[in-house]
């Protein structure tokens, strides 16, 4: 079995780059180079570090803290006690001058002393600049010379089948290195994190691994390691990196802003399936269909409509609602984002204001249709009127009778087929609005003041 195993492993490590091969310092009986990622290790092992944290967490007897049974047995009250918990984890130095360190948000989340051990075993505290915990990510400063820092790649760049190497501080073990090959990209809908987009590796990752460095054969970062699958409790060779640029573009924020602002367009969107795909004629099921988009917003200025179909945001492909949503994140609030979208048929391009929520929806509350429908959401529906298509339970709408799905044919008396021919009803009458609503088969009328 081990000469079967060492015939399979040697014709792989033959694949590696031959620049890679010529820095290798083994060689066979007859001068020929071995294959080695020493080298390459020697020169990453620094740049990736230790990270030792501290909590503090309170315990108590519930039964000695309850006032009749304390009472009763003439107990007087207990304080709380506390203790220290410790945990390991991983972190990654991209700016030695500046002496900035990545790592997994979990793995820092509430720590009252975070301390960075260096390779050289050098021991010192850490500041937290900030942390993006929708994408699992925090960063750390310390104050110290002679650092070495790793280089970022472009995590747009790998592919399925590339090899990669994990560096990390699994069950303590220092500077543990394992290596595999990146088995998927775009790995979304795992419920791990808020905002995801995971490269998927054999390489063995396991507990404290967290915040290490997923390293391609150039010894360049391409992802920060954060999970695992493990049914059993252990590794089976499903792991999980936050891909570079995506860890990047939150490090960018924290360090200049020591926080994350993050900005959205104003639409809701849902994945395509095979009834979707032939309703609307696509030729695939890639893409985000826009269900709404919300009045006032940068989509509804930049003239998307519900229907619209995103196929490439920035010129990448957008897969689905979570490579759109992934998209959008990576931009700062200010800065446009360029869409490309199938509507009817045809392909059109859009280039849309990634902007901050309040800014939109502060000045559509100024509108007499927020104050009178606050809660509601609208959709026109061509010869029918606004169909709500989304409704805040217990809203001023909801409590006046509006329910989801209703259609809203007139306001005021006046049909309404557009959101502006709404507000345009209700500013003639700022003290109550009459709506009539097609529910199913049937009409109503209801009275919101």
């Amino acid at each position: 079995m081990k000469k079967l195993t060492m015939m399979l492993v040697v014709p792989v490590l033959a694949l590696l780059p031959i620049s890679t091969q010529a820095a290798w310092p083994l060689t066979d009986g007859s001068g020929k180079a071995l294959p080695s990622l020493a080298p390459l290790i020697e020169r990453a092992n620094p740049a990736v570090v230790n990270i030792a944290t501290a909590t503090t967490q309170r315990s108590y007897n519930p039964l000695l803290n309850d006032p009749f049974f304390r009472r009763f047995f003439d107990i007087p009250r207990q304080p709380s006690r506390t203790r220290k918990v410790r945990s390991a984890g991983s972190g990654v130095i991209v700016d030695a001058a500046k002496g900035v360190v990545v790592t997994n948000h979990h793995v820092i989340k509430n720590a009252d002393e975070v301390r960075v051990i260096l390779h050289d075993g050098r021991i010192m505290d850490a500041e937290v600049i900030g942390g993006d915990p929708e994408v699992d990510i925090a960063v750390l400063r310390i104050q110290a010379d002679k650092l070495t820092e790793i280089q970022v790649a472009d995590s747009d760049l790998a592919r399925v089948g590339d090899f990669v190497i994990a560096i990390g501080n699994p069950f303590g073990l220092n500077q543990t290195v394992t290596t595999g090959i990146v088995s998927a990209l775009g790995r979304t809908g795992l419920g791990i994190e808020g905002l995801e987009n995971f490269i998927q590796t054999d390489a063995s990752i396991n507990p404290g691994n967290s915040g290490g460095a997923l390293l391609n054969l150039k010894g360049e970062l391409i992802g920060i390691n954060t999970a695992i699958l493990a049914p059993s409790g252990g590794n089976v060779g499903i792991g999980f990196a936050i891909p570079s640029n995506m860890a990047m573009a939150s490090v960018t924020q924290i360090v200049e802003h020591g926080k994350i602002s993050r900005g959205e367009i104003g639409i809701d969107t849902q994945d395509i399936d095979a009834e979707l795909a032939q309703a609307f004629d696509l030729d695939s099921r890639s893409g985000a269909l826009i269900t709404s988009v919300e009045p006032g917003s940068p989509a509804d200025e930049a003239g998307l409509q519900s229907g619209d179909v995103i196929i490439k945001a920035d010129r990448k492909t957008i897969k689905n609602s979570s490579a759109l949503r992934n998209a959008i994140a990576l931009h700062r609030i200010g800065e446009k984002l360029k869409l490309q979208v199938i509507r009817n048929g045809e392909q059109k391009s859009y280039r849309v204001d990634i902007a901050d929520p309040a800014d939109y929806q502060s000045s559509q509350l100024q509108s007499p249709m927020a104050v009178f429908l606050e809660g509601a959401r609208f959709e026109e529906q061509p010869n029918l009127g606004l169909k709500v298509v989304a409704l805040e339970k217990g809203s001023n709408a909801w409590q006046a009778g509006l329910r989801l799905n209703d259609v809203i044919a007139s306001v005021n008396r006046r049909k309404v087929q557009k959101i502006e021919h709404m507000d345009y009803a209700l500013q003639l009458n700022r003290r109550q609005i009459l709506l009539r609503v097609i529910r199913g088969n049937a009409s109503l009328y209801l009275v919101i003041r």
